[in-house]
Formats: C-alpha cells, sequence, structure tokens
C-alpha cells in the first residue's frame, strides 16, 4: 500500500497515525478496508492521533469493525489482525486470554499448575542471603531427618567430647583433598561446625564423598568428637516412589522444549509436520486423538541480546514478533490439547531462577492462546486427575543449572553427561533434591523460601537446555530431557556437543508406555522409536 494514500486520507479527516500503525497497514493491500477501519476507530475512540496502544485499548471495538467487514476482505487483513493481537486462534476468531482469576487460582481444567511463581521486586540485601540458606537447611533438615540409616542424630554442638557413633546433617561448606589423599569437608548447622573426614581406604564412600558438591545439604554417620567426625556413611536427601502410578483413562502427553523460533536456525519445515501430526493429518497414527497435554520447558524463542552478536543469527529481530510468530504456529494445533508453557533463560525473562511467567508485555500473544497454561521455572504441574485417580505430578526445569554439574561431579565428568547423558545430571538434582544446590551453579533470587528444592518427588522431572533426548527412570521417577527445534550452533560445534533434533517423547498415562516420535526435517515421515 501507498503511505502517501493513507496519510493523505488522515489528513482530509483531520487525525493523524504514528509511524507504527502506518508501517502496519502498510503491509496490506486492502486500501478501503483499511481507511474504514481507521476512520471507525477515529469516531469510536475520539482520538486525533491513532496508535497501536489505542488499538490494544479497545480490541472489543476494533474486533467488531473487522467482523462488519465482507469475509474476503477479512482474510485479506488476517495478518494485520494479528499483528493487531485480535486474531490469534485457528478459528480465526478473536482470542480471548485466560482470565487473570484463573491463572490465580492455579487451576485450567484438568491440568492444575501446583506451584506459585516467585515474582518479587524487592531490593536485595546481604541478610536476605542468610535466611535464604538458613531456611534451606531446616527445609532439607525435615526430608534427612526420616531417613532410618541417620542414628544417634544431633546437633554439631551437641557432639559429646568422648568417641562414639552419631549422625548429623549439615551444609557443606568447603571440600578439599589432604595430602594423604583423603577429602575433609566442612559441615555446619545453625548451631556449629565441624570437620569430616572419608578416608581414601573406604572406596564405597570416598566414592560416595566424590558426588558431593558444595552448599549441598546432606547426613553424615561416623565417629568422633566435636573438632573432627570420621565418616563412615553419607546420606543424601535422594528421591523414591514407592511405586509407577497409571491413569484409568488412555491419554497421552508430548514433551518438548528448545523451540527456538526466530532464529535462522529453527527448524519450521520440521515443527509444521509435528502440527500436522498432531491434528490428525498422518496416516497409522490412531494414538493422535487421544493427546490431551503438550510440555514447552523453555527457550521457546531465540531472544534478543542473549549472548553477543547474536544479532546476526535471528531471523526475526524483535522479541515480540518472536512470541507472535510462535504464537500464530501453536494456534494451528488443535483447541483440545492443553499447552502448558514454562520460560527458559532465552525468553526475555530475568536469569535470577525461580523465573516468573513470560512477560505479557511482549509475549500477550500467548497469553491470548485459549489453550495456554503459563507457569513460571521451575513449577509443579498435575496433570489427568479424575475422582478415582490423583494425576500426574510433573517437575518442569528448564536446566540452566546443568553445565555447572557436568563439570564438577566427577562422575558426570566422566560420563560426559552434559553432551551424551542430560539424564544423569537429572538424576544428580534428584538425589540431592535440589535443582541448584550450589551458590554459584545458577543466579538465584534468596527469597525466605528456597523454591529450587524438591520438596515433592514428581512422577516425571522434565527438562530441555541440554539439546539433548533422554529418556530413564530413576527410583521410579520418569526423567526426560527434551530435543531442540534449533540447528547444530556454531558455539555447539565448536564444544563438540551432539544436540538432537525434533524427537518428541509420547508417554502413555495409562500404560506408561513411551514412543519418540521423529520429526526431523530430513525424514519423509513419523518415525517412531
Amino acid at each position: 500500500m501507498n503511505n502517501s494514500e493513507i496519510l493523505k486520507f488522515c489528513l482530509q479527516k483531520g487525525f493523524l497515525l504514528d509511524n507504527e500503525v502506518l508501517k502496519m497497514f502498510n503491509e496490506t493491500t486492502d486500501v478501503e478496508s483499511v481507511k474504514l477501519i481507521i476512520e471507525r476507530i477515529k469516531d469510536s475512540t475520539q482520538q486525533r492521533i491513532i496508535t497501536k496502544s489505542l488499538f490494544n485499548q479497545n480490541k472489543d471495538k476494533v474486533f467488531q469493525i473487522f467482523s462488519t467487514l465482507p469475509k474476503e476482505n477479512q482474510q485479506q487483513l488476517e495478518g494485520l489482525k494479528i499483528k493487531l493481537g485480535l486474531s490469534i486462534e485457528i478459528s480465526k476468531e478473536v482470542s480471548r486470554p485466560i482470565p487473570k482469576e484463573d491463572r490465580e487460582n492455579n487451576s485450567f481444567n484438568d491440568v492444575k499448575v501446583m506451584s506459585v511463581p516467585l515474582n518479587s521486586l524487592k531490593k536485595l540485601e546481604v541478610s536476605d542471603f542468610t535466611k535464604y540458606f538458613r531456611n534451606r537447611l531446616l527445609e532439607m533438615k525435615k526430608i534427612l531427618q526420616t531417613n532410618s540409616s541417620l542414628k544417634n542424630l544431633v546437633s554439631i554442638n551437641k557432639i559429646p567430647e568422648t568417641r562414639q557413633g552419631i549422625s548429623i546433617i549439615g551444609i557443606v561448606s568447603s571440600k578439599t583433598i589432604t595430602k594423604n589423599k583423603n577429602m575433609l569437608l566442612d559441615v555446619e548447622d545453625l548451631t556449629g561446625k565441624i570437620r569430616v573426614l572419608i578416608n581414601q581406604n573406604n572406596k564405597a564412600i570416598y566414592e560416595k564423598a566424590e558426588e558431593i558438591c558444595l552448599d549441598s545439604v546432606l547426613g553424615f554417620t561416623g565417629t568422633g568428637n566435636r573438632e573432627i567426625l570420621f565418616a563412615s556413611d553419607i546420606t543424601f536427601p535422594d528421591s523414591f516412589l514407592p511405586e509407577r502410578k497409571n491413569s484409568l483413562s488412555e491419554e497421552y502427553a508430548l514433551f518438548l522444549g528448545d523451540i527456538h523460533f526466530g532464529s535462522k536456525l529453527f527448524l519450521e519445515n520440521s515443527f509444521l509436520k509435528f502440527i500436522d501430526y498432531l491434528n490428525g493429518k498422518f496416516p497409522n497414527t490412531p494414538e493422535v486423538e487421544k493427546i490431551k497435554y503438550l510440555f514447552l520447558v523453555g527457550d521457546l524463542i531465540s531472544g534478543v541480546g542473549t549472548y553477543p552478536t547474536q544479532e546476526r543469527d535471528l531471523k526475526v529481530k524483535d522479541i515480540e514478533d518472536q512470541f507472535l510468530g510462535l504464537a500464530n504456529l501453536l494456534s494451528k494445533i488443535r483447541p483440545d490439547i492443553k499447552i502448558i508453557i514454562s520460560p527458559g533463560n532465552h525468553d526475555g525473562v530475568r536469569l535470577m531462577e525461580p523465573q516468573p511467567l513470560l512477560n505479557e508485555k511482549y509475549a500477550w500473544s500467548i497469553y491470548n492462546l485459549k489453550n495456554v497454561i503459563i507457569t513460571g521455572n521451575p513449577a509443579y504441574v498435575n496433570i489427568g486427575a479424575s475422582k478415582d485417580f490423583s494425576g500426574f505430578d510433573i517437575l518442569t526445569y528448564h536446566g540452566m543449572s546443568f553445565h555447572y554439574y557436568a563439570n564438577t561431579v566427577p562422575k558426570l565428568i566422566r560420563d560426559s553427561a552434559l553432551k551424551k547423558f542430560p539424564d544423569k545430571i537429572m538424576a544428580y538434582l534428584l538425589k540431592n533434591r535440589h535443582l541448584a544446590p550450589s551458590h554459584t551453579s545458577v543466579q538465584y533470587f534468596p527469597s525466605e523460601e528456597d523454591n529450587l528444592i524438591i520438596k515433592k518427588i514428581p512422577d516425571i522431572f522434565v527438562s530441555g537446555h541440554t539439546h539433548k533426548s533422554a529418556v530413564s527412570y530413576y527410583n521410579n521417577v520418569l526423567i526426560i530431557s527434551t530435543s531442540a527445534w534449533e540447528s547444530k550452533t556454531p558455539y555447539q560445534e565448536k564444544m563438540g556437543n551432539e544436540p538432537d533434533f525434533c524427537k518428541v517423547p509420547l508417554f502413555n498415562l495409562k500404560t506408561r508406555a513411551i514412543k519418540i516420535l521423529d520429526f526431523e526435517e530430513k525424514e519423509k515421515e513419523v518415525k517412531k522409536e
């Protein structure tokens, strides 16, 4: 459309358009409809300067104007409607965001968000970090106290002078190797501090001690006095489920992560194949109609300014437009599938964990999808509950802490866990009952309650971030690591990483059977492994 024609029309009618609106209108060829829309919004609002915010404030009126146009004209203006946030649904009708009161009640039909995202703007002080670690110690102590292996449990200041068998619970503040190759830990609780020695000759205990990360809260059993404890055993908080539950109904859940929409390397054709699968366009896939839940665990978009010189790697260079493009794709998924979304480090929210909900200022198009439930990171979500079944408790965590443990825990280093076995990192965190026990493993918000503690053992633990697909069990907890929808980046190539692409775990809630669907672009059809 010719900008001068629109500007001339506005001047004749006695009002102005700002540049942003003019640019949007310039992208459509239906001149007469645009003129009608501009004139009617001016008449209904009595504003002489038409801005995008004016459209946002009067969405109902604007939608009514669009609705009066002939269907042919409405189709021509579909792109403009999306730009204005009026049409994201596949039905091409106005999309209503989930009411805020529903989000605050943490409930959405058969999906219940059990965690409340932290979004405090409080100014941080040194005392906040002290309270944070004190409360972490107390919470983890409650978990460890239930372990029957910790005999004669005492506080550090109550350790008797005489040498006898005792157990303590404390936070590990330092870890060193002595000249004799023994391991020496500094352990403290709220009453005092003590050194714990692990003898290298006790190989079973020493191997356990090698896995200890700083700031973890553990139990120690041994003999000694108030100066030093000679450990005979180490007790991790650990995660264990007595059984693997099964739903009474045959429903399916899918798990995705690291879509990175907006990147030049985004595998759009593969993602469109995935959407076609969900919409029943592939033959011999009877399970599709029973898919009820779709989890997206972070890095939905590439973001802007996430790393230096990122702009040269972006196809879409505006964060709002990235969310808009992703929403457009997600809107093509049939609306009876609930899409549960949590953020990652690329999604325009703070890096400090726990991360809050997506920023509605930029991600409004995601909020406008009727079948979307948005959570923080990490999040506890219950799905599939019914009158006679408690549902599956799912812990989602994007995985920012994974690099730290993969590069500091000897066993994870030997296993090349980051490149090959991300599920082993996840099992390690389940063993510690914390998503980031070490102070330096992530940026964190020191709230009074440590929201990174795994207080409730989940049925399923899902993460992304590594771009590596993996499925395994740890003490009856199903672990799922998601693959990526972005081709191998130069950084990954430099690091020798071998990411997986477009692999989607399909979980049967009734039988617990798991299939890996493969939508990688080179495939001509969905391959099930």
